[in-house]
């Protein structure tokens, strides 16, 4: 009678070990099959950060009133395909009311460039909106080119991208809105810094900082017009009022335009640029920024233009803009 008693209280407990460890399993398996589900949540809802710039959600029914969108202002040198890619790219974006190709190549644009563009331009925008084409033609081949005054500009803002870049349009549109907010800033995806060098033993002697800088310090005091947004004034100040000696040394020397139209409106304005936080796809081959002893001439370029306008007018600055709606973590 005891043994049969003993055997069934083992089995009783037997029968509870197993259950408990049932359970303990079933949890288990319900919270990998949880991790499992939010990864795939999170991988579908970022897919466009994986799989490439294109951003579905932007849609031609969100087409703003004439003049209330932005003008691209294109860069571009005898890179045809690039320059065929990004136009394909920046035609579908909403806010995007004209494009303005710099052309300082010594032969006009062809026939059958010219036709291409304007053919993808509609096919992007499904007829449903005029996108306006221009190629702005320079008979000097010379970087401040770009920040040419263009007669009859339509829109206030302008938002000035080289050919080998590109942004999905939730960004160029979350940048604009953010541009929006303040229209004297320059509103840019690329920052950059500088900082007093006291190495030297002097309070006025600057040096330019990389990429690596502003993500060791977090502090950037310009935005490089490489994909920025900024208001057409800035164009016609750059034309007019650009100190001669300043441009002839960025044409002299083939950089440091972008740093130019960062004193230009930092000048003007005495306040810092804004950077928004975007996903960036270089689509070229490397450039300028990569050869030995970039560092160096740009450091040359802000001392020079710190003498020309007399002070440092760039100001520096920790904030930067992000879309929380599309970033888990910011």
């Amino acid at each position: 009678m005891r043994g049969t008693l003993l055997a069934n209280r083992r089995g009783i407990q037997r029968f509870r070990q197993l259950a408990t460890t049932a359970v303990k399993s079933s949890k288990i398996k319900l919270l990998l099959f949880c991790c499992i589900a939010f990864t795939l949540v999170v991988v579908a809802t970022r897919a466009s950060d994986f799989m490439g710039w294109t951003n579905h959600s932007d849609s031609v029914d969100q087409f703003l009133p004439p003049g209330k969108g932005y003008a691209i202002v294109m860069n571009t040198w005898k890179r045809y395909d690039l320059l065929k890619q990004s136009i394909s790219h920046y035609a579908s974006c909403s806010g995007l009311e004209s494009i303005h190709i710099v052309w300082s190549e010594p032969n006009p644009p062809s026939d059958s460039l010219s036709t291409f563009l304007n053919h993808v331009i509609e096919s992007k925008t499904r007829g449903l909106k005029k996108v306006e084409l221009s190629f702005d033609i320079n008979k000097e081949d010379s970087l401040n080119n770009r920040f040419k005054e263009i007669p009859g500009l339509k829109t206030d803002a302008v938002f000035s991208i080289d050919d080998d870049v590109i942004f999905p349009c939730s960004s160029v549109e979350f940048a604009f809105k953010v541009w929006q907010s303040a229209p004297d800033a320059m509103v840019g995806f690329v920052p950059r810094a500088h900082w007093v060098d006291k190495t030297l033993g002097k309070t006025d002697y600057y040096t330019y900082g990389g990429w690596w800088s502003v993500w060791w310090t977090g502090t950037y005091s310009m935005v490089l017009s490489k994909a920025a947004f900024f208001h057409k004034k800035y164009l016609r100040m750059y034309t007019n009022e650009m100190p001669k000696s300043i441009k002839e040394f960025v044409t002299k020397n083939r950089n440091c335009e972008d740093i130019a139209m960062s004193f230009l409106v930092a000048n003007a304005t005495g306040a810092p640029p804004i950077w928004v936080k975007g996903k960036i796809f270089e689509i070229g081959s490397t450039g300028i920024s990569s050869l030995g002893g970039h560092g160096e001439r740009r450091t040359r370029c802000i001392n020079r233009f710190a003498a020309e306008f007399g002070r440092m007018p760039l100001v520096p600055t920790t904030a930067k803009a992000v879309d929380s709606r599309n970033t888990w973590f910011w």
